[in-house]
């Protein structure tokens, strides 16, 4: 591609590797499309502010680690995400949230992440080059669009990037990175489907009391949430079906929280863009990393109730955090 040099080379893809960008495809929810773009948005975005990168560049979101990439040409990255994965190149560690350089000829590995979290994102300096499809380079695999073939990465793919000036090596320092668990605490607002003629006020009380399992089937179409029978404030969804969960299909918000009968599911960024089925809360934009973190069939989420405002205060500090001149500045580049 024109304006691009080859910087990695997928050795081993791990579980499913793909390319994204921040926010993805916006807007497009009428013509089928939700939006893409990564699960964490804050480690994505802390990740490309450490390689001096846009917010929005393209970069790799690697699930449950156990990847292997071959340096093709001297590369300098920032890896960011879940705890508990060895990251080595050349067999010596290489350090997270700070900014290091890569040779050519070296062989970066990731073991599997043990956690707490259970996505990693690994930005380079200039950003990934693949084509921008509808608007964004973000991987879409339910449409089989962006990133490369609209998939995630196979052994054999080689990930090229943008030229990138050279910039200040910097590390996050420990206050602003964010504060990984197995027992998340995660901010929403009720609806847009909770009133009085659908939930009852012992159902949200419910939600918000109780601790949800991750379910092993969660992805990042949804995450899916142990079942719970509900009271609900009527016998049945009348012309939209049996169950009273059931609605007349409308939209769904990117995090909110369907109740599908019995089963939860927090809408992910590959989810469906609409259903017949009631949203009784959504998750707010600053606490939707942490569902992009919780790790299938081991994590529990408790939820809780905020204001408008406790939201916009919320999204404020996470955008703090993913601005470089808040980070410590290196001397130079590290590897290892």
């Amino acid at each position: 591609m024109a304006g691009s040099v080859a910087a990695l080379e997928v050795f081993a893809p791990g579980l499913q590797t793909t390319i994204q960008d921040s926010p993805g495809r916006i807007g497009l929810q009428s013509r089928g499309f939700f939006p893409a773009g990564p699960a964490d948005d804050l480690g994505f975005r802390v990740a490309n502010a450490l390689v001096g990168n846009d917010p929005a560049a393209a970069a790799l979101e690697i699930t449950a680690g156990r990847c292997e990439f071959g340096v093709v040409t001297d590369t300098v990255l920032a890896v960011t995400g879940a705890d508990g994965a060895e990251i080595t190149c050349n067999g010596r560690t290489l350090p997270m949230w700070q900014t290091v350089l890569v040779p050519a000829g070296a062989v970066i590995a990731i073991a599997a992440v043990r956690g707490p979290g259970f996505r990693l994102y690994l930005a380079v300096a200039g950003g990934i080059d693949v084509p921008v499809v509808i608007g964004s380079r973000a991987t879409y695999t339910v449409g089989g669009i962006g990133g490369i073939e609209g998939r995630p990465l196979m052994r054999g793919d080689v990930v090229r990037r943008f030229a990138a000036s050279a910039r200040s090596a910097r590390r996050v320092p420990q206050d602003l990175r964010p504060v990984l668990t197995d027992t998340w605490e995660i901010e929403v607002m009720r609806g847009p489907h909770a009133d009085d003629g659908l939930l009852t006020e012992e159902d949200w009380e419910d939600f918000l009391t109780r601790r949800w399992k991750v379910d092993l089937s969660s992805d990042r179409g949804g995450v899916r949430l142990n079942p719970h029978r509900f009271r609900w404030a009527r016998p049945s969804g009348g012309v939209a079906g049996g169950h009273p969960s059931n609605i007349l299909d409308g939209q769904f918000p990117l995090g909110g929280i369907a109740a599908h009968g019995d089963v939860l599911v927090i809408l992910g960024p590959d989810g469906p863009t609409s259903d017949g089925f009631c949203v009784i809360a959504t998750v707010v934009a600053a606490g939707r990393w942490k569902t992009g973190q919780a790790r299938p069939g081991r994590d529990v989420i408790r939820f809780r109730e905020v204001s408008l405002d406790e939201a916009l205060t919320l999204a404020e500090r996470v955008e703090y955090a993913t601005h470089p001149e808040h980070y410590d500045v290196l001397p130079n580049h590290h590897v290892g």
